[in-house]
C-alpha cells in the first residue's frame, strides 16, 4: 500500500532540511571565515580569497545558498503567520522557545536581505558601495569601515545572536521531528546541548565582529600578542577610522 504524503508535510520537511544542511553549513563556514579577522587583515583576506577561488562558486551560491535561503525564508514567514502563540496562557519554556524561533525567523528575513545587499553586492545607499565579492584584497577594510559605525555593529551582533538561536534550536526541532532523539530525558539533554551551541556560536560570532574594529575582538589583547610570539598569527595595530 503506497503512503500518500501531504504537500504541507513535504514542504515542512524541506523547510527543516534547507535550514540545517546548506544554510547551517554556510553559517559555520561564515563564522570560521570571520574569525580569521582576529589574526588581522591579511589572514581574513586570504580566507575570503580562498572562497573566491572555489570552482563553480556562482553555481554553489545560487543552488547551495540563495535558492535554499529564499525557500526557507519565505516558507518560514508563511509558517509564522499561521502561528498561534499561547505563552501567557501556558508559560512553559518550550512555548517561549517556539515564539523565539518564529520571532528570530522574521527578524532574520530582513537582516539577511540587508546583509546580502550590503556586503555581497554593495547596494545599500549611504553605506558601503564596494561589494566584497571580487574585492578580496579590500574585504577587511570594507567590513571594518562598516563596523566602525556603532549602530551597524550592533545590528550585526543582533543578527549573529538571532542566527545562533534559530539554527541551534532548529537542530533540536529537526532531531525531534525526524525521530533522531526519542524520549523525554534524551530530548531534554539534546535541548541543553543545542542551547549551549547557541551561546557558543553567539560568542564566536560576536568576537569575530568586534575583531574588525579591535585586535583580538573581545579577548584580551595579551592573548593575540602571545599567539603572535608563537608565529601563528600577526594581528594588526589598533585600528582607527
Amino acid at each position: 500500500m503506497a503512503i500518500k504524503l501531504s504537500r504541507t508535510f513535504i514542504l515542512r520537511k524541506l523547510h527543516q532540511i534547507t535550514g540545517i544542511v546548506p544554510l547551517g553549513a554556510f553559517f559555520f563556514v561564515h563564522m570560521f571565515t570571520n574569525s580569521a579577522a582576529m589574526s588581522g587583515a591579511e589572514s581574513f583576506e586570504k580566507h575570503v580569497a580562498d572562497i573566491h577561488d572555489i570552482p563553480y562558486l556562482l553555481f554553489i551560491e545560487i543552488f547551495g545558498i540563495f535558492l535554499p535561503l529564499i525557500f526557507h525564508s519565505v516558507y518560514g514567514i508563511i509558517i509564522s503567520t499561521e502561528a498561534r502563540p499561547n505563552n501567557f496562557l501556558y508559560g512553559y519554556g518550550r512555548n517561549w522557545f517556539y515564539t523565539f524561533q518564529r520571532a528570530t525567523g522574521i527578524f532574520l528575513f530582513f537582516f539577511i536581505f540587508f546583509h546580502i545587499l550590503n556586503f555581497r553586492f554593495g547596494l545599500i545607499p549611504g553605506l558601503n558601495e564596494v561589494p566584497i565579492a571580487g574585492n578580496a584584497d579590500k574585504a577587511f577594510d570594507i567590513v571594518a569601515a562598516e563596523f566602525s559605525i556603532p549602530i551597524i555593529l550592533i545590528v550585526y551582533i543582533l543578527g549573529v545572536g538571532a542566527t545562533a538561536w534559530h539554527l541551534a534550536y532548529g537542530f533540536w526541532l529537526f532531531a525531534v521531528d525526524w525521530g533522531i532523539v526519542i524520549g523525554e530525558k534524551a530530548q531534554k539533554y539534546a535541548l541543553y546541548a543545542c542551547l549551549g551551541l547557541a551561546v557558543t556560536l553567539f560568542a564566536v560570532g560576536t568576537n569575530a565582529a568586534v575583531a574588525f574594529v579591535r585586535p583580538c575582538g573581545l579577548l584580551p589583547s595579551a592573548f593575540c600578542h602571545e599567539v603572535k610570539k608563537s608565529g601563528i598569527v600577526a594581528p594588526d595595530a589598533p585600528r582607527k577610522f
